[in-house]
């Protein structure tokens, strides 16, 4: 939201609105939410390819001789081990433990990387970066308004991007960046995404941007490529097991309590924030797990929603954190935290209450959708 309360647009808004597409309020920013039916935008995805706007994310730049040491200081991951052109997933997590926000870093060069947070946190992690950076010799600059952030996703994607630049897609790993020029348009190159399918994110000049959208639209035309808005992402994300903050992540969970411990790096050098109580977490997860994550599928047609009881021989067992339609199972299916006991996949009698009925439901591990390589 901007400071005068207006909703934020991106540099495709007027392109949008040509496209038919319906708008919602994200995180202060006017966003396409469908351009037409959300199911065939998810289906296009998962067998062909989907067009995304994702400039309402924030992107974060740290340059400087000791950018890398006050990442490692700031995050939880080991940033410093990040090599140039590659990509790392974290977390900023306050001095208690708890999430902040995920994060993808990218390192840009040897001094320069680039932090992109989640649009609702952008504010937050650049406040607390900023703060963090003190006694560093590091920069830390706002460059939420110096890209546009275009997303191609889904099997067709290397070939649509591949027609439109001679970058070494072939030689891009996932999470990889490299700079290049798309449809004539400097960009970063990223092979990322929050789909669960191949594909790459584009970080563009917002002045570039209705150009490099309308070049991929017209290199997808034979490929099946439809633009996407938030709404498929969502199902797209929830499918592939990947958490959403505000949901699956909160100020009051730990990485260990979601799951993600992995990403805390207690053997990089020196204190970061937050080390002693996750280190403390980390040995409680080990004793005694707290709720775990895990997927739930319906049995019968009602859709759960987020905040819903989990419940298991009469009792409240957890509460679902996301869920929706799926298109790709046919099912309802949703993410819930729930006592450890009743976390394994078969765990019999788990029900979620839908307005005061209990439905019936299957414990799955995640992903429930994993793409064939």
């Amino acid at each position: 939201m901007s400071s005068t309360g207006e909703l934020r647009h991106t540099a495709l808004d007027a392109l949008h609105r040509s496209l038919g597409a319906t708008m919602t309020d994200f995180a202060g920013w006017d966003m396409p939410l469908r351009y037409g039916s959300e199911r065939d935008e998810h289906t296009a995805v998962r067998t062909k390819a989907g067009l995304f706007d994702l400039s309402h994310m924030g992107e974060i730049t740290v340059t400087g001789p000791q950018a890398a040491a006050l990442l490692d200081y700031a995050l939880v991951g080991n940033i410093g081990g990040v090599k140039p052109g590659r990509a790392r997933y974290t977390m900023i997590c306050r001095a208690d433990g708890g999430i902040l926000d995920d994060l993808i870093v990218y390192r840009l060069g040897e001094t320069e990387y680039m932090v992109v947070a989640n649009a609702s946190n952008a504010q937050v992690v650049l406040d607390a970066l900023t703060e963090r950076a003190a006694g560093f010799d590091a920069e830390v600059r706002d460059d939420r308004d110096a890209y546009a952030l275009i997303a191609v996703q889904g099997p067709e994607s290397p070939g649509i991007l591949a027609s439109l630049t001679d970058a070494d897609l072939d030689g891009l790993k996932y999470y990889a960046g490299l700079p290049g020029t798309v449809a004539g348009v400097p960009a970063l190159i990223a092979r990322t995404g929050y789909t669960g399918e191949d594909g790459f994110e584009l970080f563009v000049k917002p002045e570039h941007a209705v150009e490099l959208w309308q070049a991929l639209t017209k290199a997808g035309e034979g490929a099946g490529l439809v633009p996407c808005g938030l709404s498929c992402r969502d199902t797209l994300r929830l499918e592939a097991g990947m958490p959403l903050y505000g949901h699956e992540l909160t100020t009051s969970l730990t990485p260990f309590d979601a799951g993600l411990g992995r990403v805390v790096k207690f053997e990089k050098e020196g204190d970061f924030v937050g080390r002693a109580a996750l280190r403390e977490a980390a040995e409680n997860a080990n004793h005694e797990p707290p709720r775990v994550l895990v997927g739930l599928i319906a049995e019968g047609r009602r859709v759960p929603r987020a905040g819903y009881a989990v419940v298991a021989e009469g009792k409240v067992i957890g509460e679902v954190t996301s869920g929706a339609p799926s298109p790709t199972l046919g099912k309802p299916i949703a993410m819930a935290y729930v006592d450890a006991m009743y976390s394994a996949p078969g765990t019999a009698g788990v029900g979620v209450d839908i307005r005061g009925s209990h439905e019936p439901y299957e414990v799955v591990a995640l992903p429930f959708y994993k793409r064939q390589k």
